[in-house]
This record gives C-alpha cells, structure tokens and sequence, in this order.
C-alpha cells in the first residue's frame, strides 16, 4: 500500500488513479490528515505501506520528518519545478528521492522498491530468484547455479528462466510482497493489508488464501518446487 499526502485533491487522485490502474492499492490524505493519522497508526498498520508519496507542498519537509520517526518505507517527493536549494532541504529531511512531474506510477514503484532494498537492507536473494533493480548496474558476477525467477516490482510480470509468467495483478503482488520480505514469515493479515490496503472495504482476509493457492500451483509447476511455504494460522514464507 502506498501513502499519497498533498493539499490539492486532484494531485491524489490523479496519482490514485495510476495507482488503480497497476493493481496497487493506495490512499490518500491532506498533509494535516496524514500528521494526525501517521501520529497514531499502529506497527501493523505502518508495516503495511511500502512508501509515502508526498505532492509539494509547504510543510512536506516536517511531514517527511514526523514519517521517518515512525516507518523505514520509501519517501519520495514530486516536483513541481527544479530547484536545487529545496532538494537539498528534502533530503535533509529525510525523503530518499525527488522526482520532477510529470513521472509515470512504474517509475516510482521501481524506484521505491530499490530504495526499500538498500535502506532496508533486504537479504541478498538466492541464486534461483534475482530481484531487477532499476538503478544498480549489472557486474559481472556469475551465480553458482543460473537465475531462474526474476522480480521486478514495477509493473511487469515476472519471469521464470527468462519467459515471462503472466499473472493476475493480485497474485504477483502478493509474488512480490512475499520476495520482499524473502526468509521472514509473513502472516495472513500483513499480506492482506500490503496487498490490498490497510482500509480495504468489502474484501475478506480470507480472500488472500485462495490467491496464494493459485500462486503456489503455478509456480510449483513452472519451477518444479514450491517456493512458498505455507504453515495454517502461521503464515507465509518465501524461501526461493
């Protein structure tokens, strides 16, 4: 889920709606909804989002400060204009990245989730599932064993021995949410509030029971193994 925080509303739901059009869940707040909301959110409710948006406006350096108090997610600013002086403000404060409009919802998500796996220090994939990073240069390191699944966050499917595997927009989400977390059990609820939204209505949890069915089958089929291990009333783990 993704935070989007401006005072114009046609800002958030320009940037919602691109959102929606990728299958990612997202909400959006005025900068004084969000203060009062991100002061009193709970643990679970901050794990779910995986990066604030913030629209440019006169308070977002404080707002970007009061977010990096509570949640390690991405910050990332959008610009109206250039200015060279008030970067360099935002990056004091804390938001990981600025990006001058108008910018499409894929870049920021692939951004996003670079940032995410260098601030976070996400665990190193195994050989057999490669994660696509947007702005690290491909070295010449050569895996003792050939990649086999490749992530890419940004809107694409992902790929199995190089062929794309078409998946429904839940299901690789949940894909990705699940290799994001690669190693850490992830329960029901944390999936089902990343994936769909910490404030999704008429949707049941038990929803993400059947998606993960359906993911599992097929990339058990196209892998030869089940890449997730799924325990009752526990969770999830992606273990490659």
């Amino acid at each position: 889920m993704y935070f989007l925080v401006d005072t114009r509303k046609s800002v958030n739901a320009g940037f919602k709606a691109g959102f929606d059009r990728e299958g990612v869940s997202s909400f959006s707040l005025s900068p004084e909804e969000f203060t009062s909301w991100i002061e009193s959110a709970s643990r679970s409710d901050l794990d779910a989002v995986q990066g604030f948006l913030l629209g440019d406006f006169d308070e977002r350096a404080r707002c970007a400060s009061t977010i990096r108090r509570q949640s390690r997610a991405p910050i990332i600013a959008l610009a109206d204009s250039r200015s060279l002086e008030q970067t360099l403000v935002l990056f004091d404060a804390g938001i990981d990245d600025v990006l001058p409009k108008p910018v499409h919802v894929r870049e920021i998500l692939a951004r996003a989730e670079a940032i995410w796996r260098r601030v976070n220090g996400a665990p190193e994939p195994a050989p057999d599932c490669a994660v696509a990073d947007p702005e690290e240069p491909q070295g010449d390191t050569t895996p003792s064993r050939p990649e086999r699944l490749k992530v890419f966050f940004d809107g694409r499917d992902p790929e199995i021995d190089g062929a794309p595997v078409s998946l429904p927009r839940r299901e690789r989400h949940i894909l990705e949410f699940l290799v994001r977390n690669r190693g850490r059990r992830v329960t029901k609820t944390q999936l089902f509030n990343g994936v769909y939204g910490v404030y999704s209505d008429g949707v049941e949890e038990s929803v993400v029971e059947g998606h993960v069915s359906k993911l599992r089958k097929k990339l058990a089929h196209a892998l030869g193994h089940d890449p997730i291990e799924a325990k009752r009333y526990i969770g999830y783990t992606y273990v490659g």
